[in-house]
């Protein structure tokens, strides 16, 4: 198999309320991206398999891990580390997000895919290791990652991160740990206000996290262009074992949720410099993690290019 879509309607199951914008929705949509691409089709009939806590805990802590299992048992509406509002399946429907995503990362160093998406929601970029936020629970790349490294013996790895907003919770976790490169382009000044382009990482880390943050407006010439100049170059000391993309397609022209100019066809060229990158150093090995992405007509559109980028 060239591309894996990884897609569990389990993730429909999980709903913040009426009018929110991390709808149920956005799993359809974006599933309807892959549905127009002649020969790919969202793997559904994958072993459905949350992650452990055990599994959690790779990025998480215990005391965090217990905090989300009580309060949605409870039947909270919102998390009480701050702005995640959840249900009474938030906690079984994340942790099946973060285990399809970790299933993903056993096909692709497997060999069974040479590169895989996996559509999971809710989102996970902003997950700390301690708190949930921005409509994320868990922390679904980076989760990936470490599994990666636990599980396979990976020594480094890339997350690129093209969402709109910062990837503050993947920053958070691999802040110190020079085994995992973290690159991220954003708008700011916006949500969740971190990523400035002094955070580059602390102790053993410093050097592997680099954070482009470009105004409301910017587009491809700022975002390709971060891409090229930047990473591309740091790569090449780097060369990682596995590329893993934090998806967010909010940065597309016309999200209601972010002020950049992404179109369709820049999210497949984004895509090919990411695979450029995994062929040079990583086997070709890719794992495509969803994560923002609002306006639902754009989300499918954006997806549609990136998967048929991945599977071309």
């Amino acid at each position: 198999m060239h591309t894996a879509v990884l897609a569990d309607p389990i993730s429909k199951q999980h709903d913040a309320g009426h009018g929110h914008p991390e709808e149920p929705a956005r799993f359809d949509a974006a599933v309807r991206g892959v549905n127009r691409l002649p020969g790919v089709q969202p793997l559904a009939n994958f072993e459905r398999r949350a992650a452990s806590v055990d599994e959690l805990a790779m990025c998480h802590t215990r005391d965090y891990i217990r905090l989300v299992e009580r309060e949605v048992n409870a039947g909270a509406f919102e998390l009480s580390t701050g702005d995640f509002q959840v249900c009474d399946r938030s906690y079984e429907v994340a942790a099946c997000a973060a285990g399809t995503v970790l299933t993903a990362v056993d096909m692709v160093i497997s060999g069974a895919a040479e590169n895989a998406l996996a559509i999971v929601r809710p989102p996970g970029h902003h997950a700390t290791p301690d708190r949930g936020m921005g409509f994320c629970l868990f922390n679904n790349a980076a989760l990936g990652a470490r599994h990666a490294q636990q599980k396979h013996g990976l020594k480094r790895i890339l997350i690129a991160d093209w969402d709109v907003h910062h990837g503050n919770g993947t920053q958070d976790i691999f802040y110190e740990d020079a085994s995992v490169f973290f690159f991220s382009t954003h708008q700011a000044p916006w949500y969740p206000g971190t990523g400035a382009a002094a955070e580059t990482g602390a102790g053993a880390g410093v050097g592997t996290t680099m954070n482009c943050p470009f105004l409301a407006g910017s587009g491809r010439a700022e975002i390709l262009g971060a891409f090229e100049e930047r990473l591309v170059p740091a790569m090449r000391e780097f060369r990682p074992e596995l590329v893993m993309i934090s998806a967010g397609f909010d940065s597309r022209l016309g999200d209601p949720l972010g002020k950049f100019r992404l179109t369709d066809a820049d999210f497949a060229d984004l895509t090919r410099l990411l695979m450029q990158i995994a062929d040079d150093y990583s086997g070709g090995r890719v794992v495509s993690v969803l994560e923002g992405g609002y306006d639902l007509d754009g989300l499918t559109q954006a997806v549609h290019a990136h998967a048929a980028a991945l599977s071309d």
